[in-house]
């Protein structure tokens, strides 16, 4: 891969940046770990998909074409620590404008920049740690995402990161499960979502009674769906009494990094700011 590659832009998602930082400052950290200079563009919002989920196309597509602007200026892959904001960006902003127009062909160039942020590191860099022999055993268990699985086809990128930084993966029964999360689905058809988290959330005890102590996603959505849930489940807070913690995928690799002292530099820094950027 060209050493211009390695100049990316992160899009931290709207969930991370409300509900969740440590999971997009954790991405930024493992993408510095692998060589990477990230920059973050201070404008970003949300990537429309709430908005074309519920059929709001007219809103989805001034979302989508305010991000489009942005990034049409610059250069240099897109990190996306989302399978879901991923596919929205990748897949489906260019779905949003009429074939041969202006608008469509900025958002075809700037969709073929977007990479999710496992399969970035691991196929498109080729990296992977080298595993620490000594690294003590962290179980976890891997819930693969809808969107990254199925729209993006995320093949073992996460669970190739997880492993080698040290974490042993206890198997997920029906892992490939949808949570119930699906954003606007699960306001909008509560009980069938439940129903779903119900289930997801038998699998992951089935997870926790092998050892996991820790369920980790690509997607915050998921994380907070599935937390949620447990904790009302378990009358406990997570971490505590039959309720795991979770964890994106992200924090865990940097915080294995940082336990090992592979880098010394894998703790947060000062990044590029690009707020200024068109």
């Amino acid at each position: 891969m060209a050493d211009d590659s390695r100049q990316v832009r992160l899009f931290a998602t709207c969930l991370a940046d409300q509900f969740d930082p440590e999971a997009a400052m954790a991405a930024a950290d493992v993408l510095e770990a692998a060589g990477c200079t990230v920059a973050f563009d201070a404008e970003q919002t949300c990537c429309g998909q709430p908005a074309f989920n519920l059929g709001h196309r007219d809103e989805a597509r001034q979302v989508a074409l305010r991000h489009i602007r942005l990034y049409d200026g610059t250069t240099g892959p897109i990190i996306v620590p989302s399978g879901s904001c991923g596919s929205m960006m990748k897949v489906y902003w260019p779905t949003l404008f009429a074939a041969g127009s202006d608008e469509r062909a900025a958002a075809e160039r700037v969709a073929k920049r977007v990479e999710e942020w496992s399969r970035f590191l691991v196929r498109d860099l080729g990296w992977l740690p080298e595993r620490d022999a000594e690294a003590p055993e962290r179980r976890v268990a891997y819930h693969p995402a809808c969107h990254g699985l199925r729209v993006l086809g995320l093949d073992g990128e996460a669970e190739r990161l997880l492993a080698a930084t040290g974490h042993r993966l206890v198997p997920l029964p029906r892992a490939d499960n949808c949570c119930g999360f699906g954003g606007g689905f699960s306001v909008e058809m509560p009980e069938m979502s439940g129903k779903i988290l119900e289930d997801k959330l038998d699998c992951v005890e089935g997870a926790t009674a092998s050892g996991a102590g820790t369920v980790a996603a690509l997607d915050i959505g998921c994380l907070m769906h599935m937390r949620g849930g447990h904790e009302r489940r378990t009358g406990t807070t997570e971490g505590h009494g039959g309720c795991p913690a979770y964890r994106h995928v992200a924090v865990l690799v940097r915080d294995a990094l940082r336990a090992r002292g592979e880098r010394s530099d894998v703790a947060p820094g000062p990044r590029e700011s690009a707020a200024g950027e068109p």
